[in-house]
């Protein structure tokens, strides 16, 4: 029996409430097809849309970030819950399942805070993105040849605050939904935190947790079966393994893009480095069962 953080990527939540709801079903079968081999299941998941959604909503009240973090945490783990619940009961398996409201520290001298990075919520054209950096002083991106988006703050997590709740939790046979979002960013003030707007990358987070919690594996679910090299080219290369020392020199070499893989092979390389026999594996959900035989995904190890 392992234990298992599962980072869910975009592709396993969708853009509206009803279409989230209805995807959820499809992601929570390849979960319940590993908890039903035994394992300890833990589970992360991105914001993105939702979080921009939230936000863009609240803005007559100006709503601040940390609160739509919160916001999205509660109602896409309440999708996950319920689905999660269905499929478990569905197989007769006896497990309960929560979502924690999930508080990451950073740093508040982070110099990200003072540069935005992190693509949040919807896609936009360029028309459509130069009307809002002129309306509401966003700051927008090209996203990876998808269209633009606005970014926000993405400061680096150090600590989880309810990091002890999630062990007690996990060590007592529950699944736990945590760091949604990639967290609350909040920093240490006095006796207690306080939130900070901007974004954490989930990917970073969900390392930070698997790290604390003390997981065997990290699974970064995305959209692609494998990490490749030279992407969409002639000579692209699928990888089924690749070392630290490897992940290093492809990153050195610009071959993972930013805000797409480069930041999900960073958390599998710093997870992997973290203690002796800890991997990363980068997959896709619906091959999550298959990725943890060597059967899909790609295997960062530390050599």
């Amino acid at each position: 029996m392992s234990r298992i953080l599962i980072a869910l990527g975009g592709n396993a939540l969708g853009d509206t409430p009803k279409e989230q709801f209805e995807l959820v079903k499809e992601t929570a079968r390849p979960i319940v097809d590993l908890i039903e081999k035994g394992h300890e299941v833990i589970i992360a998941h991105g914001n993105g849309p939702q979080v921009g959604m939230i936000n863009l909503a609240m803005e007559e009240i100006s709503m601040p970030f940390p609160e739509c973090i919160a916001m999205s945490q509660g109602y896409i783990g309440y999708h996950l819950q319920n689905r999660i619940y269905e499929e478990l009961n569905r197989r007769n398996i006896n497990k309960n399942v929560v979502t924690i409201v999930t508080q990451v520290v950073v740093d508040e001298n982070d110099e990200a805070l003072q540069n935005p990075t992190k693509p949040i919520g919807r896609f936009y054209s360029k028309e459509e993105a130069e009307e809002l950096v002129i309306a509401k002083g966003y700051k927008i991106i090209e996203d990876s040849g998808r269209g633009y988006r606005r970014v926000v703050a993405s400061p680096k997590p150090t600590d989880i605050v309810e990091k002890e709740c999630i062990k007690t939790l996990v060590k007592d046979g529950h699944i736990v939904i945590t760091v949604g979002g990639g967290g609350i960013p909040v920093v240490k003030k006095d006796f207690g935190y306080e939130g900070v707007n901007g974004v954490i990358d989930k990917d970073f987070a969900s390392g930070k947790i698997a790290e604390l919690i003390d997981a065997d594996y990290l699974f970064v679910l995305t959209a692609v079966d494998r990490i490749a090299i030279n992407f969409g080219k002639e000579n692209q290369i699928n990888l089924d393994k690749m070392s630290i020392e490897e992940a290093y020199r492809y990153i050195e070499k610009g071959q993972f893009a930013p805000g797409s893989m480069l930041p999900k092979v960073i958390a599998a390389v710093n997870f992997a480095k973290s203690r002796k026999g800890r991997q990363a594996i980068i997959a896709s959900l619906e091959k999550a069962k298959e990725a943890l035989v060597g059967e899909s995904g790609t295997i960062i190890y530390n050599s």
